[in-house]
């Protein structure tokens, strides 16, 4: 697979930093009282179940703030699948920087590689189908960009990274504006013209009503599988280039369904909000 590109932006030497802090606090008393400074080891990231890797370019990152003898080698690269017991990557150099980064490291892994894994499930099932499996807002906070980069590394979509570069017409809008849509999407070109303009409906009938519009994207928000059929069928009639984007509580089990409904993608918000982690281990060996 092409393997993603890593977000090197400046807010995650923050958000290391932050992590560090949070765990090590006024300083790791357990390894201060059992590890001598002179003590060498070597740590090896272990796959401790079958799933797909994602931050692994953290380890670097994180351990050299924490001291920069601590040598990184990969093993593995971000996005591959790998079985249990698989070794992803080897940390040589001092025990105690490996002990204390220990337990912050894999929590950037477990988690990251999680969603990596899972959406790599939801892909595999739409596979064939011309269906993409996109994310979605709902993200831990601060998380957003390695979250997103993660469902990246499983083969999944971006959606929107933040509120800046794509309009979305939902209900509410609809409802706090007091505006019909034709006059929100008409605004929307006047305001944004280089914006993607995508209108969620909840039903058939919404859905007529935007067609015409011909926006970029339409919503379809919790249409059954057979509805979607009928809006991909409406739409080819209408000759609209508009794409069809299911959502809401598709599941491992339906995602299927809905793709072979004829739906161009479909969001996961549990993709990135209820990831299980996958376990991952470091087994440390102290250097004769």
């Amino acid at each position: 697979m092409d393997h993603p590109q890593f977000p090197r932006d400046p807010w995650l030497a923050t958000l290391m930093d932050q992590a560090l802090c949070e765990d090590i606090g006024r300083g790791d008393a357990s390894t201060a009282i059992a590890v001598a400074a002179t003590v060498r080891a070597t740590a090896r990231i272990v796959a401790r179940a079958d799933g797909v890797l994602a931050g692994l370019p953290i380890l670097e990152l994180l351990f050299g703030r924490l001291d920069r003898r601590v040598g990184v080698e990969l093993l593995a690269a971000d996005g591959d699948r790998v079985p249990a017991g698989a070794v992803a990557a080897v940390l040589r150099g001092p025990a105690a920087p490996l002990l204390t980064g220990e337990r912050t490291a894999l929590n950037f892994l477990q988690h990251l590689s999680g969603i990596a894994t899972l959406t790599a499930r939801y892909v595999d099932a739409v596979a064939g189908t011309g269906c993409q499996v996109l994310d979605t807002r709902k993200t831990v906070p601060g998380w957003r960009t390695l979250a997103k980069y993660a469902v990246r590394c499983g083969g999944g979509v971006n959606h929107r990274l933040g509120l800046d570069d794509r309009i979305m017409l939902k209900d509410n809008h609809w409802a706090a504006g007091g505006d019909r849509v034709a006059d929100l999407v008409a605004r929307a070109r006047r305001a944004y013209p280089d914006l993607v303009i995508e209108v969620e409906v909840d039903s058939l009938e919404q859905l007529a009503s935007v067609l015409p519009l011909r926006v970029e994207w339409v919503l379809l928000d919790n249409f059954a599988p057979a509805d979607v059929r009928e809006a991909v069928a409406r739409r080819d009639r209408a000759h609209a280039a508009t794409r069809l984007e299911a959502s809401g509580n598709v599941t491992l089990e339906t995602i299927r369904e809905y793709a072979a409904a004829g739906v161009d993608a479909c969001s996961v918000g549990r993709l990135t909000h209820s990831a299980p982690a996958l376990d991952l281990g470091l087994d440390l060996e102290i250097a004769p």
